[in-house]
């Protein structure tokens, strides 16, 4: 039995809101973030549950390209 995980409530409701509806859209319109949201779906994940993975992976993206100060090149074979 898996364990119950939730978002945490830290931080800015503001920012956890914003990268929640980020990470929703891009789960249907970014070739590697949908790639992965279907991933998640095919192994029976909820669907708030694949969300929820795409927005961390988004905001790993996003430091990325802050800290690289480079553009953002959606890979959809990136893993």
């Amino acid at each position: 039995m898996e364990a119950k995980t939730r978002p945490s409530k830290r931080g800015s409701p503001y920012l956890r809101q914003a990268t929640w509806q980020a990470a929703f859209v891009t789960s249907f319109h970014d070739p590697a973030l949908s790639l992965h949201y279907q991933k998640l779906r095919k192994r029976s994940k909820a669907h708030g549950t694949a969300v929820g993975a795409v927005a961390r992976k988004l905001t790993h993206i996003i430091f990325a390209i802050l800290r690289d100060n480079q553009p953002y090149e959606p890979r959809p074979n990136a893993k």
